[in-house]
């Protein structure tokens, strides 16, 4: 592997730099979750998006899914997180790091009683806070999906749902 060709051509370099303070509130508060979108496809043109996901106490997380278009990768910040890597699952705690490529099945759920945070890294920055938003908005306001709707909601959102093989 080599590095990629030249994005920045100016023989300076330039300030361009953005600092996200660790006190900034999160934007989104959902009612199981916070995310902080520290880096979204967007502010990074397209390289990635990476958010801080911090779950409560009560079990959350998104079932057995894949995506074709991004890879996700997961770093456990605080608390026990279990992970999904498409075959097992895992109980990840501080430090634990799972890379999942495009294709990769994959899940995760706070299941310990008590609050935890990751890191949650997805390449290349697809527009995910949509899908977050939507989401939290569903579980808020207790709407109940259809199956159609629900799968019309995954593809907008390059999310394929699985049965877990364990």
């Amino acid at each position: 592997m080599t590095y990629p060709p030249p994005r920045y051509d100016d023989p300076d370099g330039t300030v361009s730099a953005r600092l996200r303070p660790a006190t900034q509130r999160p934007d989104l508060a959902g009612p199981l979750s916070s995310v902080h979108y520290l880096a979204t496809g967007a502010s990074t043109g397209g390289d990635y998006g990476l958010y801080r996901w911090e779950m409560g106490a009560a079990p959350s997380g998104p079932a057995a899914h894949f995506h074709r278009t991004i890879s996700e990768a997961f770093y456990v910040l605080d608390g026990a997180v279990r992970l999904y890597d498409g075959d097992h699952w895992i109980t990840a705690t501080s430090g634990d790091f799972l890379y999942v490529p495009a294709g990769g099945i994959h899940a995760f759920r706070n299941e310990s009683g008590a609050p935890a945070s990751m890191l949650i890294l997805f390449s290349p920055g697809a527009p995910r806070e949509a899908y977050f938003e939507e989401t939290a908005e569903i579980v808020r306001s207790g709407r109940q999906l259809s199956p159609e709707e629900w799968t019309e909601l995954y593809l907008r959102h390059d999310q394929y749902m699985v049965e877990p093989r364990s």
